[in-house]
């Protein structure tokens, strides 16, 4: 299924928009207006009476906007915070399944994938959130993120002022900014072979969603002995939390992830590795950084210049958000307003976790609560 048939699947009412980026993106943006669980008298007085508070959901590296929707819907953020009030929009950054077209630009041009997070945090992201204020007539949002939507918002809200006075409160799952100490194989290995990775996948789309994929992660990964390889893999790139994984969703993750992004992405996360700031994509050379810089060099990113209410969650068993990259983080953050550290979760458990709802989502909906 798509989003939107996930979606209407469970029973909720499904909207789905593409919004256009200032260079030229198609961006699909998935809204779940009001929960199952809504009354036809609540549902008129929010067309009539009063406007829901608007929660934007963004994904991490390798996934979409499905992640937010993948389980249950009692165990499900999307779904979660429709059921509890509020307005949910989720976006797809560039190169992802749900967001792989251009005004101009063919999907099988190099030219369509010469991006990193850079882009998405400059272009991306300001375009649905300002699509989503026109929209709804919101003032002031709130913003969850999960790994490199984490990423983006740091990078947009430091550097865009407009964008950040938009944004009510900033939780931050497993945030990353910097990767010096993280343990992640996939990055240790895209940092050892950058070189041997441009020349073997070129310079277009890393890990895209195929049909393959999807045979392998919705029929071969359900099977006992091929699920615990499945499963294996994840743990591998992401962290162990053996017992806290829901198996019996493994279809469903596998067929939806990886959702795709582009080489020089991942080449971008290589060129940070090792290091304890987080500063845009290295063109190669001072004249193509000149170019798109007006600089030799590329530039670095400074969290301390985000003034956003910010919470954060981050998991002791991650391998890529390492807890002292994390901790990191937090000492940079200047309006930081919560924080819980889960010892014994790993990346993808603030998306997939069987106990994510009492660990996280709950305590979410309880800060929003409380700002109101």
């Amino acid at each position: 299924m798509n989003i939107n048939q996930i979606i209407s699947y469970w029973g909720y009412p499904d909207e789905v928009y593409d919004i256009v980026t200032e260079d030229g993106y198609i961006l699909g943006l998935y809204r779940i207006p009001y929960g199952k669980t809504n009354s036809d008298k609540e549902i008129l007085c929010i067309f009539f009476l009063a406007q829901r508070l608007v929660v934007y959901l963004q994904h991490g590296l390798f996934t979409s906007a499905s992640s937010w929707i993948s389980n249950l819907p009692n165990n499900s953020l999307g779904f979660i915070l429709a059921d509890a009030g509020y307005d949910v929009w989720m976006g797809n950054s560039r190169g992802t399944t749900w967001s792989r077209k251009h005004k101009y630009l063919k999907t099988n041009s190099k030219e369509f994938w010469a991006f990193s997070f850079d882009e998405m945090a400059k272009y991306d992201l300001p375009a649905s959130i300002d699509f989503i204020v026109k929209h709804t007539g919101q003032e002031e949002i709130f913003y969850i993120g999960h790994s490199q939507g984490t990423t983006i918002a740091f990078i947009t809200f430091s550097t865009i002022p407009q964008i950040a006075e938009r944004i009510k409160i900033f939780f931050a799952l497993a945030p990353v900014f910097s990767i010096k100490y993280s343990k992640s194989p996939l990055i240790k290995l895209a940092y050892k072979w950058r070189s041997v990775l441009k020349t073997f996948f070129g310079n277009k789309d890393f890990l895209p969603n195929t049909s393959f994929k999807r045979f392998v992660g919705s029929k071969l990964c359900p099977l006992k002995i091929i699920g615990k390889i499945c499963r294996d893999i994840l743990f591998m790139i992401y962290g162990y939390d053996q017992e806290n994984l829901n198996m019996s969703r493994m279809d469903v993750y596998l067929s939806h992830n990886p959702a795709g992004t582009s080489v020089q992405n991942i080449l971008h996360w290589s060129q940070v590795f090792h290091s304890s700031h987080l500063r845009a994509f290295d063109w190669g050379s001072p004249v193509l950084n000149l170019v798109h810089f007006n600089q030799s060099t590329s530039p670095f990113y400074d969290v301390k210049n985000m003034n956003v209410s910010t919470a954060t969650w981050n998991g002791g068993n991650d391998l890529l958000a390492d807890p002292q990259d994390v901790k990191n983080l937090l000492s940079e953050i200047t309006n930081h307003i919560y924080h819980k550290t889960i010892s014994c979760y790993n990346h993808i458990d603030f998306l997939f976790s069987l106990d994510v709802y009492q660990q996280v989502y709950r305590e979410i909906i309880d800060i929003i609560q409380g700002s109101l």
